[in-house]
């Protein structure tokens, strides 16, 4: 089973960096020496050996990952060691893969290192950074660009759940069951999901949460030299950052939070987020096709119906599920740039042609053309559902039902059902209700919120502002659409971001861009 939305950014990666090109540095082997010394110690890391504090990283060129080439340019990568469990820091250590590109300004311009999370969870930093290098250009200047493949993740201990034919197969399986029997195949493909995810995590399947990966980020920051933690994170990215910022307020340097998740919400909460943030964005899109989105709505719920009775073929052999056709409507929502691809799609369906809405799909999805797919949806249900301790039983579910059609008649029964079906029969116990954000003391932490916002709604920027606490969260407003803000076109919302994280310029809390 895959999940339609959670709050990644990954999704919409592949939709943005299709539009990036060429490349920072230059061709070479081997990285430079800056001969900078590992930052003192602050009193957080001294609880730990001096076989992790001290470690030197031993930076290298890239190797090719299943997604795709290794980097070119001056991306260099290493591995950190950090302890698989962090109650126990002198036990077993596991290792996080890291990707870096050192600051092309002069060395008297350099802040220091740029930590970037795309989201998910459960997305690809060593994978996703380089492609974005020409977006942080200006950053790159004063900053070294680093990312990392979180734990669980990819190259850091990736979860593979399901082979290529287990995944193909389950797309089959009705996530808006209509009967006692699709119920039944939902719930089982669920709790078989949670079980090839257990096998293949093993012992790390408890090791894995937002706050293991928060305690990584500062060992990371305390090893690269840098007195203080200056990140940018996307989406997920932004609870990441939080919960950063609430265990190490005094690292907090400059943290900026881009489509930014609610910190107050739960499963529930936020199933319901996002079902009236895609509804919301998809009615800007069927305004801006001249359509009544009331009854642009309903026409897309009718086709849904039809597909769910009988699936549409495409020019691949395979079939267009109801929820291969949701998946397709979601996925250009993402960004602006992809609602020609949308109508285009939705024209051809109403035709009786699946393909395209197909291939929408599978950009989501991230399979390729081979038939393979990528584990983004694995390690981000490892990584949620130890996170996400509220898990509504079918019944429960079944009872939210009505009040998700009201929020969203297109996506109120898939995000519905997801809240039972996602974390079904776990096996392991989640830890919290909600994300702990607050973060006393800290530097003020720059927070953007994107109206148009289809995964992370705009109004959860304001609930994340104020959790970080008085003088600590500041808020940026966009009125644009997609997901994200920075990048996306407005020069207010760059130089607004680019004072902060250069020049350290805070803006008035409340601003807004047009």
């Amino acid at each position: 089973m895959a999940r339609i939305a959670r709050w990644t950014a990954v999704a919409a990666a592949a939709l943005l960096v299709a539009g990036c090109s060429g490349s920072s540095g230059s061709d070479g082997d081997e990285s430079k020496d800056d001969g900078r010394p590992p930052a003192a110690a602050p009193s957080d890391t001294t609880g730990l050996p001096a076989s992790l504090t001290s470690q030197k990283l031993d930076w290298g060129g890239c190797k090719s990952t299943e997604t795709g080439p290794a980097p070119g340019g001056d991306w260099r990568c290493a591995t950190l060691k950090v302890p698989l469990d962090w109650s126990k820091p002198t036990g077993e250590t596991i290792g996080i893969a890291l990707i870096r590109s050192e600051s092309s300004g002069s060395s008297d311009e350099r802040i220091g290192s740029l930590l970037f999370n795309f989201g998910g969870p459960g997305g690809s930093g060593v994978d996703y950074l380089p492609p974005y290098g020409p977006t942080f250009a200006e950053l790159h200047k004063r900053y070294d660009l680093v990312s990392w493949d979180p734990r669980g993740v990819a190259a850091s201990e990736g979860v593979r759940c399901r082979d290529n034919k287990e995944i193909q197969t389950a797309e089959s399986v009705d996530t808006t069951p209509d009967t006692s029997a699709e119920e039944t195949t939902f719930l089982k493909d669920a709790a078989d999901f949670g079980k090839g995810c257990e096998k293949s995590a093993g012992k790390l399947m408890e090791h894995v949460s937002t706050t293991d990966t928060a305690r990584d980020m500062d060992l990371m920051r305390h090893v690269l030299g840098d007195q203080k933690m200056h990140y940018f994170g996307i989406s997920y990215g932004t609870e990441l950052g939080g919960v950063y910022a609430h265990l190490f307020p005094k690292n907090v340097g400059r943290l900026l939070l881009d489509a930014v998740v609610d910190p107050s919400a739960g499963t529930v909460g936020h199933a319901k987020n996002q079902a009236k943030g895609f509804q919301r964005a998809l009615e800007d899109y069927l305004k801006s096709t001249g359509q009544d989105p009331q009854e642009g709505s309903q026409k897309i719920v009718d086709l849904l119906k039809r597909i769910d009775s009988e699936p549409l073929p495409t020019t691949s052999g395979r079939d267009l599920t109801q929820q291969l056709a949701l998946t397709g409507v979601i996925y250009p929502l993402y960004s602006k740039s992809s609602w020609p691809a949308l109508t285009s799609a939705l024209e051809a369906a109403e035709d009786g042609d699946g393909t395209e809405l197909l291939a929408q799909a599978d950009g989501y999805n991230d399979r390729d053309a081979s038939g393979r797919y990528g584990t983004t949806t694995h390690s981000q249900r490892v990584i949620s559902c130890l996170d996400d301790k509220e898990r509504p039983t079918p019944a429960e579910a079944k009872a939210l039902l009505p009040e998700f059609r009201r929020i969203s008649p297109v996506f109120g029964d898939s995000m519905g059902w997801d809240t039972a079906g996602w974390c079904h029969d776990w096996p392991v116990a989640g830890q919290h209700e909600t994300a702990e954000v607050s973060a006393p003391g800290a530097e003020p932490v720059l927070v953007v919120g994107n109206t148009g916002d289809p995964a992370t709604p705009y109004e959860g920027a304001r609930k994340m502002a104020d959790e970080l606490g008085k003088g600590v969260g500041v808020q940026l407003t966009w009125k644009g659409e997609g997901h994200g803000a920075y990048g996306s076109g407005s020069d207010c919302v760059d130089s607004t971001v680019n004072d902060y994280l250069l020049d350290g310029k805070v803006p008035q809390d409340g601003k807004v861009c047009e």
